[in-house]
């Protein structure tokens, strides 16, 4: 029977509707290799010659760079606009795109992030913790978006794995809506919605993918779209920007953890993951409880007309069975 799961934080909907015998094709599809870009077109090999000097931030240091935040030479948001200008056209509003639009790569070529060594990994999230410090303080910030696009289906246009950083002057809707969703539990149970995920999931462990001492990996009970997995904190942190090293490494190290599980299980889906955390306007977001979420290209059931037109999707995958095709159970 098919299931209308809402999500406790966003009061979204989404319906689950399994075919708990089938075993997906795709798994058993032969993966389509990604095509590398060559060294020699690479654009962040020589970061001089290729004009992304000098770096934002690098360590250990600039010349001598394992992994670099460098200015997008083709960015979104510029910092050259004018932020007083009045662009409002009749009824529509308008404004500048005033932010910093950056990519956070490492030395290596070849290596995507669950390929790196742990300590390589680690040192990525200090450094963006360190550009979310930055930006923290700036007048013209209002929420700091960090994404990864892997792969040519999920928006990957470098073979180069790099990840992509922009500041924005607004508070993306998604954003604001999950912040006043989480508001909401606050408000009516005094407690964290996602420490209450966190505690419920630990207890029942089906819907666990892997954990380590500072981190969970959950499939989300409403998950929007196959094999989704988000990864928290096991102890309550609304962002980013104040979470002590040791827990910030381990929500790196889980991250490598489920890509990995993705390709051994899933047949190495082309995927996003992105960092949900707090803006940056100094409100009080105590409620809040950053995380990452990862979100494989859907190949099992794209979305079609309903999902755009009702903003409803429809997942042919339970939780429970990705979480378990994941930890390398055989499900089907």
């Amino acid at each position: 029977m098919s299931e209308l799961r809402q999500d406790i934080v966003s009061g979204d909907w989404i319906i689950l509707a399994t075919g708990r015998a089938s075993r997906p094709k795709f798994l058993d599809e032969k993966k389509k290799v990604r095509k590398k870009t060559p060294k020699s077109k690479c654009p962040f090999e020589d970061l001089k010659t290729d004009g992304n000097w000098p770096p934002i931030l690098s360590y250990p240091d600039p010349e001598h760079w394992e992994i670099a935040l460098i200015p997008n030479k083709y960015p979104a948001v510029v910092r050259t606009a004018d932020p007083e200008a009045k662009l409002d056209r009749g009824i529509y509003h308008t404004r500048p795109a005033i932010g910093t639009h950056a990519i956070l790569i490492g030395r290596d070529h070849v290596k995507a992030f669950p390929d790196l060594s742990r300590r390589t990994a680690a040192k990525m999230f200090e450094v963006l913790q360190s550009f979310y410090l930055m930006m923290e303080h700036n007048k013209d910030t209002a929420y700091v978006s960090s994404f990864c696009n892997w792969g040519p289906g999920a928006g990957a246009s470098i073979g180069h794995p790099h990840y992509q950083v922009l500041t924005l002057p607004i508070v993306p809707p998604n954003v604001m809506h999950s912040l006043a969703g989480a508001a909401a539990y606050h408000r009516k149970h005094r407690r964290c919605a996602r420490c209450d995920i966190v505690k419920m999931e630990r207890a029942k462990k089906v819907r666990v993918v892997d954990e380590n001492a500072g981190a969970i990996a959950i499939a989300p009970y409403a998950s929007k779209r196959s094999f989704e997995v988000n990864i928290l904190p096991k102890k309550h942190w609304p962002s980013l920007r104040d979470m002590p090293l040791p827990a910030l490494h381990d929500m790196a190290a889980l991250l490598q953890s489920v890509m990995l599980r993705l390709r051994k299980h899933v047949n190495d889906p082309d995927l996003n993951f992105y960092i949900h955390d707090t803006p940056t306007t100094h409100e009080h977001y105590g409620y809040h409880h950053w995380h990452i979420e990862v979100v494989p290209v859907n190949v099992v059931s794209p979305p079609g007309g309903f999902e755009i037109s009702t903003a409803v999707n429809i997942n042919v995958i339970d939780p429970d069975h990705a979480a378990a095709v994941l930890r390398g159970e055989k499900v089907w």
